[in-house]
């Protein structure tokens, strides 16, 4: 009973704290860093339960943030006929949404491709298409403004009945809508993971040979598996142009990919829990040194902190906290046993 309130307990602390500490600074921090950790979950459906490593996982999020900009905005685009193609600001929960979708759609589509390849090979076209997005974002003046960016994009808003519809402007809100996504998010990879499509995830990841042998769909999993995960990102997107209000071609930056890539590492790969420990870890850890080291001792310090957890914590840091506890019981449990046949003798 203690495990299963313990993660609705950190929720609640997580909604309350630092509401309660009231630093505009941290809920920008804990904000931008519950949007990766939404990326870096999504990330985990592929690399821990599938065991494909996408390194261009950051094209999803950059295709929902850039989807859900434009729809919010509106544009027009010539296609070459006589009239341009035109289309009015969307609602921005519309927008959310049909960013969500299309980065799903390429997610399917990305599956179907990409995964009749493995290995090194998939992670080639991964990265390859995360830059084709990057040089698409970059070169369509027309349609994203290119280098100048999309700005003066409009907020997620919410309707209250005694105040109507109420635009999510400060930090407050965003960091609670930031929250509850990445608690849905959770729950619907949860949910997967424990049903039998995420056994058979599970099942590819350890002997791929072995899951084909017994019946398994091997292409339709891991499509399955990356139009959910491309969604997710895709949401993270969303809520990224819908915080900043603004997007450029930099949001396709590889290094983002990487970001995700080391949340979900040293958090523990596999495991609900190890996106969220390792997001928090590390995607707090370069703010507090900013504040106690120059710029290049920084990242000095936050190199050393991830090899130490890699080297001593191969498994990340979620997997080893487990092993302790299960050993400390054990220890606990042969003490008792030990102490009961003493008496009884």
């Amino acid at each position: 009973m203690t495990t299963r309130l313990l993660p609705w307990l950190f929720v609640l602390f997580m909604a309350v704290g630092p509401l309660w500490l009231g630093d505009q600074y941290i809920l920008y921090v804990l904000t931008s860093t519950g949007i990766f950790i939404i990326g870096a979950m999504s990330l985990n459906l592929l690399l821990g339960y599938t065991g494909q490593l996408s390194l261009g996982h950051i094209a999803f999020f950059g295709i929902g943030a850039y989807t859900s900009a434009l729809l919010s905005l509106g544009f027009d685009l010539d296609l070459g006929g006589a009239e341009p193609f035109v289309l009015g600001p969307q609602p921005v929960w519309v927008a959310f949404l049909g960013g969500i979708l299309v980065a799903a759609l390429f997610g399917f589509l990305i599956g179907k491709l990409a995964f009749r390849v493995r290995g090194a090979y998939f992670v080639i076209v991964t990265i390859s298409f995360a830059q084709v997005m990057r040089m698409v974002a970059l070169n369509w003046v027309d349609l994203t403004e290119g280098p100048m960016a999309l700005n003066n994009i409009p907020p997620l808003s919410v309707w209250l009945p005694w105040d109507g519809v109420l635009p999510l402007y400060k930090k407050e809100y965003n960091y609670l809508l930031v929250l509850a996504v990445a608690v849905v998010c959770f729950l619907v990879i949860q949910r997967l993971v424990q049903s039998r499509v995420g056994r058979a995830l599970v099942a590819l990841r350890e002997n791929e040979s072995l899951a084909r042998s017994v019946g398994i769909d091997v292409t339709r999993y891991l499509v399955v598996a990356t139009v959910i995960a491309a969604g997710m990102a895709g949401a993270a997107g969303g809520l990224y142009t819908h915080y900043i209000r603004i997007v450029d071609p930099d949001v396709f930056m590889f290094i983002y990919t990487v970001t995700m890539v080391i949340m979900v590492v040293t958090g523990g790969k596999g495991t609900l829990a190890g996106p969220i420990v390792g997001g928090l870890a590390f995607g707090i850890l370069p703010e507090v040194l900013r504040e106690v080291a120059r710029p290049e001792v920084q990242w000095i310090i936050y190199g050393v902190a991830m090899i130490v957890v890699v080297f001593f914590l191969p498994q990340g840091i979620v997997p080893a906290v487990k092993n302790w506890f299960a050993g400390r019981r054990k220890r606990v449990a042969g003490t008792a046993l030990g102490l009961r046949k003493e008496t009884s003798a």
